[in-house]
């Protein structure tokens, strides 16, 4: 009993507590709550920047706190409601100098993340797995690179970039073994022509060619698969012999 009315006392005196903040005016909401993200206390910053952005909504630091709130959602593991933040933001502020940065969160709540122990025991391909998250990280970093060039996050956005079209290729890449593996060759062709007009650069463009080649001489188009070898020997290295090779399954593909 002690201990209960122990805990409601505190609550109280912490609601109290934020209730007098709030009245003070959105300058001390915002600087308490910035005090909170700082000390990486993300629960409280994110109740607090609410709370300035519910009472004081029309006063700059309720702007500021909107931004601030995506990066305590992020950091919160609160994906969802970062992301509805971010669509609120962008919404409301199209005209926003910190837009590109409302983009380049979007970018980085849904990039990635890297095997757990468990995966990286069994040697998990995560290129392998569904990329709808990795198609919207793409999108909006492509965003902060193509409309906001000069921004401070584009270099980076670009590195991501990158990386994501290669793990986009590459995940295109498998569905096409698959394809082939299973007869399909128009559908192993068309997967393999998709990577090489969409992720030009992409290491997968070379496996690509090389299924558009045995898909081809498969489906008897000697035309067409003379033309990829063209294609093939004049990017890279290797006899047109071993370029099934690149179609071969790993040992860990069940179907």
């Amino acid at each position: 009993m002690v201990a209960a009315a122990l805990c409601v006392t505190v609550l109280a005196l912490a609601g109290c507590s934020h209730r007098k903040l709030a009245q003070s005016g959105p300058v001390p909401l915002y600087q308490q709550a910035r005090h909170q993200l700082d000390d990486y206390n993300y629960a409280g910053a994110i109740k607090l920047y609410e709370q300035l952005t519910a009472v004081y909504p029309f006063s700059s630091q309720a702007h500021q706190a909107q931004l601030d709130l995506i990066y305590a959602y992020y950091r919160a593991g609160e994906t969802d409601s970062a992301a509805d933040a971010i669509k609120t933001f962008i919404q409301q502020n199209p005209a926003n100098p910190r837009v590109d940065y409302a983009y380049y969160m979007e970018g980085l709540i849904y990039f990635p993340k890297q095997a757990n122990p468990v995966e990286r025991l069994f040697g998990a391909h995560l290129a392998q797995r569904p990329p709808h998250n990795v198609r919207k990280s793409f999108a909006a970093f492509r965003t902060v690179v193509t409309q906001y060039p000069h921004s401070a996050y584009a270099f980076d956005a670009r590195k991501r970039m990158i990386y994501l079209r290669d793990r986009l290729a590459s995940y295109n890449a498998d569905v096409a073994r698959y394809y082939l593996a299973r007869g399909a060759y128009i559908a192993a062709v068309r997967r393999a022509d998709l990577i090489l007009e969409d992720y030009q650069g992409a290491p997968a463009t070379k496996d690509a060619l090389a299924i558009m080649i045995v898909s081809y001489d498969r489906l008897g188009l000697k035309p067409l698969a003379a033309q990829a070898r063209q294609v093939y020997a004049a990017n890279f290295h290797g006899e047109v012999t071993q370029v099934a090779a690149a179609t071969r399954q790993h040992w860990w593909h069940f179907w």
